[in-house]
């Protein structure tokens, strides 16, 4: 069962990227929205804390109880635990939370109206660096593209299921959702515990606005996890409130794609994939296996790729940089023979495998299941 919690900071929050900064007039960007292991460590240090454990002294090796030591582990090797879901999120005017996500890469606003790519056959005079059988195209007269905008929970229950999305409905500006605040700070010297001279350098913090916050789910906690309290978030140890929390979480119509030939693949975190931006296990010839099925993959909208390192704080150095698929991206999959719904939601429940079981419980390669986009929309 999936535990959900919704984050709701007290403060700005300093939700830092893979950019070093603090030179002489450097700069520090914001990371929005923040990775997911950024959760995952608040939440697991707090379960520690609620339950009577130093951080440190864990971090170090100290052992655990048997029943936090099968969802926790150790820091090498977790347990059960397991963030299956981090998002953006805000209250409702009824009191509960939805959750909001940042715009699928094949989800183009121009004119002020949002458009799903659709995959096309590439054309036998197009050259190109593309490696496959069809290319995501704008149904849609050109234009320049809007950033900025979220989707609401019904705007991806409309995207999940394959139908058009509406502006007014679906859509959410990302001005009203956070704002970003520079703050002045000078580099210190360790030795001397005192300010360097000339090493003044900006950095920006995120202001979220009234009511919004984060939501993350969490898998294998067994009912060990608190339901709300205090918790350290971000850098600087900005302070958050926790709660628990049942959203509504969206849905595909899996009727529609139990019938239809293929569906979208959608990472709803980031991906940490051996082959780049291709898929864990695709083969040369573009067959996917899905649990002991196939499926074919005939397209993808993979935005820019992002680096991820972060701080270990059990050893007290950087841990390895790693180059992201960044969340958001799609894939188009041909369905064959046998694909049957309950390989898709069995696929979705545990994420795209991870090599690495520290990255797997921070919540990297989690995704959602959609439908292609309906012709007539």
């Amino acid at each position: 069962m999936t535990d959900y919690r919704f984050i709701e900071p007290l403060d700005v929050l300093y939700l830092r990227g893979n950019t070093l900064f603090g030179d002489a007039g450097g700069h520090g960007a914001a990371l929005m929205p923040p990775w997911p292991s950024l959760a995952a460590g608040a939440l697991r240090a707090q379960c520690l804390v609620a339950h009577g454990i130093d951080p440190s002294a864990y971090a170090h090796g100290a052992p655990l109880p048997d029943d936090l030591h099968r969802c926790l582990g150790t820091p090498e090797l977790p347990g059960t635990f397991r963030l299956r879901a981090f998002t953006l999120a805000r209250r409702c005017a009824a009191g509960g939370i939805e959750p909001l996500f940042p715009l699928p890469a094949d989800v183009v606003v121009v004119n002020r109206q949002p458009h799903v790519l659709r995959p096309m056959p590439a054309h036998s005079a197009l050259r190109s660096s593309y490696p496959l059988s069809h290319l995501p195209t704008l149904p849609a007269e050109a234009g320049k593209p809007e950033s900025g905008n979220w989707l609401t929970a019904a705007g991806m229950s409309a995207y999940l299921r394959g139908v058009a999305l509406d502006r007014d409905r679906h859509l959410v500006p990302s001005a009203k959702l956070w704002q970003t605040d520079s703050r002045l700070g000078i580099a210190l010297n360790p030795t001397r515990r005192s300010a360097e001279e000339g090493r003044i350098y900006t950095t920006e913090t995120v202001a979220l606005c009234r009511d919004v916050g984060f939501i993350a789910g969490v898998d294998g906690m067994d009912g060990l996890l608190p339901e709300a309290g205090l918790l350290r978030f971000g850098g600087d140890g900005r302070g958050a409130r926790m709660e628990t929390c049942t959203p509504d979480w969206p849905q595909p119509d899996w009727s529609v794609l139990a019938a239809g030939t293929g569906f979208r693949l959608l990472l709803t975190t980031p991906g940490l994939f051996p082959g780049g931006w291709e898929l864990p296990g695709l083969t040369a010839d573009r067959q996917w296996p899905v649990g002991s099925k196939i499926a074919v993959l005939q397209a993808a909208a993979v935005s820019r790729p992002q680096v991820i390192s972060g701080w270990d704080l059990a050893y007290w150095q950087p841990k390895p940089a790693q180059r992201l698929v960044p969340s958001g991206s799609v894939y188009w999959l041909e369905q064959r023979e046998g694909l049957t719904i309950t390989v898709l939601q069995t696929l979705v429940e545990s994420g795209l495998p991870v090599a690495e079981p520290t990255r797997r419980a921070e919540g990297f390669n989690n995704i959602l299941i959609a439908a292609w986009p309906q012709l007539n929309r």
